[in-house]
Formats: structure tokens, C-alpha cells, sequence
């Protein structure tokens, strides 16, 4: 390659990774609840991005700042969705009642409705305008129901939060089946058809922190790992989250006991039926209606089949007793202490690429301003002499979720970046690219000064 070829590929790999980069300072107070704020970044393996993120403050009931990541396949419709309203259920979740009914007064008598969240949205935010309405009505139901349904409890804090964000995942993950049972021929083009967002699945890995305390409600195979700073300046990893698929025994356990009769093809090839690899998750309903209602869609909707990725056009093999696919996401309780200074939430194309303890060294280094070991003031000169003034210096990220998006891709092996390596991951054309990676999404949350 030339000189001038390094040249235009580096430029167009520092777009790559800077082009979904997103950092905020939440204002002190208790507003923030603990979250000093919070860096995050996208980088595209699939065309179209199958991954999305979110984050909002609470501004309802107890309040809270909530982080998400989602991991969508088989394309990106239900990540999409759901990282656009799953928030707005969690926030209905654990409103008090008394809150619900004036918000439904609110709505009846055609007035100004308070705004259940603050967005922390970035200009790059993917965004379709279509499909507000039924989410809306849904939602609305949902707050109904509750009115309808429930007593205003006393329940703990811990307990109403761990509540909400489990009830949240089920009531959504429904209103996303009837919502599909229920759609129009003629929308399967759209990336917000019901039924093609019903199709396709996200896995989903939420933080809620609210008060010091913080809790993650886990689906699939994204992580949350804490970053904690030992009194001898070290970084310990700790992860809050159990991985969904077949490396956890316990869910092997769990999908064999469900389906006790069904050993043999239950899990084949690490594969729930030999298809998915994730054991839970939002959407993916041919994991979960009955064989005769998703014959029916095979037969009167080949508009939408149309539009969908060829993998979900069939009936899944030895179909006998569905669901197969859990809804249920697994809560992680954890008080914010003194040391615990900062959390990654990923999805699982960065926990692929590198080990947990790598990743919160990286974040932690970056954090107290450290080169990584072993580089010396030689080193860097000559990797200056050597990219002529271009090269890029350990730190010279500000965004965090960035630096670790360039030692994942770009890593020599001995936790330095190689410009090559990384201008040639960068490179890859998108049909080559998802063999050496998925699309890697990555946010920070700072919660104590280092």
C-alpha cells in the first residue's frame, strides 16, 4: 500500500469510529442520582446496524437514570423498537398509582402530559417516525391495566424497582406479539411493521441506578461489568450479568427441563431448535406462538416474509412445544460503593473481541490518564516518526467507549494499538467484515471520581 492509501484509510477509519461517538456531564445533585455521566459509541458490522443503545433520566415517581444496550438479529426492526419504548415501560412500571391516574387525566381531557423521561439522544440517533401511535395506545393499556388491576403498595424501593423492570420486559415483549397478531397486509416493508419487528429479536441488557444503588435486568448475552479500583490502585472486573446461551449450564438446565421430552433437538449446535443462540430475548416469535398460529402468517403474509431475512421464512425444525424462547430477565442488585468507579455495558461484539479484565484495565488506565505498561517515550516517537505525525497516542481519545473500540480491533497483542491492524479491520467490506467481528456498541457510566 502506499503512503497515500495508509493515509485516506486512516482518515476514513477515524470517521468510522468517531461517527456514533456520544459524551455527557450530568449536572451534580441528586437529579443525576450518582451517574457523573456517561461516554458511548456504535461501530457498524452489519448493514443495516443491527445493534442500538439508549439512555434517559427518569423525571416521574422515584426517578433514575436508565442505560441500554440492544442487540438485535436476524435485522435490526425489534432492537429498534424496543430501545425506542422499552424505557417508557419501565418508567409506567414504577410510577406510583396515584401518578398513573392523573397522567390518564391528563391524556382524557386533551391536556399537556408530563414527560415520563428525559432522552439523552445524540444527533446520530437512528430514529422512524412511523409506529408512535400503536406504541402509544399500547402503552396507554398498559397504565390502564395497572389503574385497573392493582393496589397502591408500600413496597420497598428495591423491591417496586426490581418489580417494574421485570414486569416492563413481559408487558413490552407482549404488546409486541399482539401488536403483530393484529397487523395490516401492505406494512411488511416498513422497518416498523409489527409483524416484522415481532420476527426478528434483540437481546437486551438495561441500568437502572437510582440513588446509589444500582440494578441491571439482563436478556440474552450483553454484559454489565463493574469497574472497581482496589486500594492498591488496581482494577478488579466484576460482572453483573450471566450470559443466555449454552456456555451457562444453568440455562441449558433450565431449556431441558422445559422441555423434558425434547432432549435431543431441543439444543443443537449450542442453538435454541439449532437456530439461536440466545436463550432469551425480546421478539422472535417463531420461538414462541403456537405452530399453528405461525402457519398461518407463513401462508396469508408473504408481504412481510418478503421483506424479512430468508433464515425466518420457515417454520423452526422439531417445533412440539412452544414457547422455547424466556422473556424473563435475570435482576443483578448491587450497591454503588466508594470504589466501584465505573460500569461497561456492552453488547457482545466487544466481549467476543476482549477479555473483561482488558476491557476495565483499558477504561481504568484511560481514567487515571496512564499509558498502557511497557510504552516509553522511544516507543511513541518512533510510532510518530513511523506514521509521520498522524499516529494516535494511547490517550488521545477523548471518548472512552472509543479508545476501547481501537484497542479491540486494533490490538498488537502486547496492549498497544497497531495503526495497520486497525486501519485494516476498518477497511474490511461489510460482507467480509462480519467474519471477523458483530457490530460493537459500548457505553460508560462514570460513578465516582478516580
Amino acid at each position: 500500500r502506499s503512503d497515500q492509501e495508509d493515509e485516506t484509510s486512516g482518515r476514513q477509519g477515524e470517521f468510522q469510529r468517531r461517527a456514533n461517538e456520544y459524551s455527557l456531564t450530568l449536572p451534580r445533585g441528586p437529579a443525576s442520582h450518582g451517574v457523573l455521566g456517561f461516554h458511548s459509541n456504535m461501530l457498524p458490522s452489519n448493514l443495516p446496524c443491527e445493534d442500538r443503545q439508549s439512555s434517559a433520566t427518569c423525571l416521574a415517581g422515584r426517578g433514575g437514570v436508565l442505560f441500554g444496550v440492544f442487540d438485535g438479529h436476524t435485522g435490526p426492526a425489534c432492537a429498534h423498537a424496543v430501545s425506542q419504548r422499552l424505557f417508557y415501560y419501565i418508567a409506567v412500571a414504577a410510577l406510583p398509582l396515584r401518578t398513573l391516574a392523573e397522567l390518564e387525566r391528563a391524556v382524557e381531557e386533551e391536556r399537556a402530559v408530563t414527560p415520563l423521561l428525559e432522552w439523552h439522544k445524540y444527533p446520530q440517533d437512528l430514529s422512524y417516525p412511523n409506529g408512535e401511535v400503536t406504541s402509544f395506545h399500547s402503552l396507554r393499556n398498559y397504565w390502564q391495566e395497572r389503574l385497573e388491576t392493582e393496589e397502591e403498595d408500600e413496597e420497598e424501593d428495591d423491591n417496586r424497582t426490581t418489580s417494574a423492570l421485570v414486569n416492563a420486559f413481559h408487558r413490552l415483549d407482549y404488546d409486541l406479539s399482539v401488536e403483530a397478531q393484529v397487523s395490516f397486509p401492505g406494512e411488511g416493508l416498513s422497518l416498523t411493521s409489527p409483524l416484522r419487528v415481532a420476527l426478528s429479536g434483540c437481546t437486551a441488557c438495561v441500568v437502572h441506578i437510582s440513588n446509589g444503588v444500582l440494578h441491571v435486568a439482563n436478556l440474552g448475552d450483553s454484559r454489565a461489568v463493574l469497574g472497581v479500583q482496589e486500594a492498591d490502585g488496581s482494577w478488579s472486573a466484576i460482572n453483573l450479568t450471566n450470559d443466555h446461551n449454552a456456555q451457562n449450564p444453568e440455562e441449558l438446565q433450565r431449556i431441558l427441563g422445559e422441555h423434558p421430552a425434547e432432549q435431543r433437538t431441543v439444543i443443537r449446535h449450542d442453538r435454541l431448535l439449532g437456530l439461536l443462540l440466545p436463550f432469551r430475548a425480546f421478539g422472535d416469535v417463531r420461538f414462541k406462538w403456537s405452530a399453528d398460529m405461525l402457519s398461518r402468517v407463513y401462508e396469508t403474509r408473504p408481504d412481510v416474509l418478503s421483506a424479512v431475512s430468508e433464515a425466518v421464512r420457515t417454520m423452526p425444525p422439531h417445533y412440539l412445544t412452544p414457547p422455547y424462547l424466556s422473556t424473563e430477565p435475570e435482576i443483578t442488585r448491587h450497591c454503588v460503593g466508594p470504589a466501584d468507579k465505573f460500569l461497561v455495558l456492552a453488547t457482545d461484539g466487544l466481549w467476543e473481541l476482549m477479555h473483561r479484565q482488558t476491557v476495565i484495565q483499558l477504561v481504568g488506565d484511560h481514567l487515571t490518564g496512564q499509558c498502557q505498561s511497557g510504552t516509553t517515550l522511544g516507543d511513541l516517537q518512533r510510532l510518530l516518526l513511523e506514521r509521520r505525525g498522524r499516529v494516535l497516542s494511547a490517550l488521545e481519545d477523548q471518548n472512552i467507549a472509543t479508545h476501547l473500540i481501537r484497542h479491540t480491533l486494533g490490538d498488537d497483542g502486547y496492549g498497544a494499538v497497531a495503526p495497520n491492524r486497525l486501519a485494516k479491520m476498518l477497511s474490511l467490506p461489510v460482507d467480509l467484515a462480519r467474519r471477523y467481528r458483530d457490530d460493537i456498541t459500548i457505553t460508560i457510566i462514570h460513578l465516582n471520581e478516580i
